[in-house]
């Protein structure tokens, strides 16, 4: 056994005038980007935890607008694979909490009140998540009228086709009966579950064999819909944890908020047919 290995002959040590490491990641501005407005030790976690969820939050944007485009492309096989790597970026996200409950309640109390009203309800890019995954509510682009560029983006995802209206409008063309209603509606709109919709899974899911590529999809975007409630339930009792029932920063009520998150559903009928097989 030895504690000492030589470099491999071989190994590039003179990297002047190379693309790097550091500069292909940018490691100076994103190693950078960490900015405690106290100096408390534990505000360190905070930031790089709500950071690191930033990152996977694009990667899913990412994801996303792909597997809706590939949708409407009626080009399922990839669309799939887009939504295997969605499920993989949601387990680390509920993962991740566990980081951030070692922080206990009187170390966040320390430095929360240096926060001001800055809250997650007002990250744009989970925002855009739900938006994409067909949780719409145009109340909530008013809380980034103070950037015109992202309220902008926000009001084109707002007023797009989400990942389940993409889904539906692709099995209309696959011969499936989707109602014309569904088809056409404002999607800026919340979605209201159809009858018509809970019949046409209930058909794929009686002949599995002959729409295997539809039944595949349900069950992925099933995975999909239960591995983001399970992040909301993390992020629930991560807050009740640190917090317990204070209101939150940007003025919200907190666990009382979040919970009642849980009762949301962006693919209804999908649940629905389940009691109808």
């Amino acid at each position: 056994m030895t504690s000492y290995r030589p470099i491999e002959e071989g190994v590039a040590t003179d990297l002047r005038g190379e693309l790097t490491y550091a500069s292909y990641l940018r490691l100076d501005e994103l190693l950078s980007a960490q900015q405690p407005v106290s100096d408390h030790h534990d505000e360190m976690l905070f930031i790089v935890q709500h950071q690191v969820t930033e990152l996977w939050l694009k990667q899913l944007i990412h994801e996303l607008r792909s597997a809706i485009a590939l949708l409407g492309a009626d080009d399922g096989a990839p669309a799939l694979k887009r939504l295997a790597r969605v499920k993989a970026i949601q387990k680390q996200m509920f993962e991740q909490w566990s980081v951030l409950e070692t922080l206990t309640p009187v170390e966040y109390l320390q430095f929360r009140d240096q926060l001001g009203r800055a809250s997650g309800f007002q990250s744009p890019q989970y925002r855009t998540v739900e938006f994409l995954l067909g949780n719409k509510n145009p109340a909530m682009i008013e809380v980034f009228a103070h950037d015109d560029a992202l309220h902008d983006q926000l009001a084109a995802d707002l007023a797009g086709p989400s990942l389940y209206d993409a889904f539906l409008a692709h099995l209309a063309r696959q011969g499936h009966d989707v109602p014309a209603d569904v088809l056409e509606r404002d999607f800026s709109q919340p979605y209201e579950a159809h009858p018509g919709v809970v019949e046409v899974f209930r058909r794929v899911y009686a002949a599995p064999d002959e729409f295997w590529e539809a039944y595949e999809t349900c069950e992925e975007l099933v995975d999909v819909e239960e591995g983001f409630q399970l992040w909301r339930f993390r992020h629930l009792k991560t807050v009740e944890r640190i917090i317990g029932h204070k209101r939150g920063t940007g003025g919200s009520s907190g666990v009382g908020f979040l919970r009642r998150a849980l009762d949301l559903t962006f693919f209804p009928e999908l649940l629905e047919v389940r009691t109808e097989l």
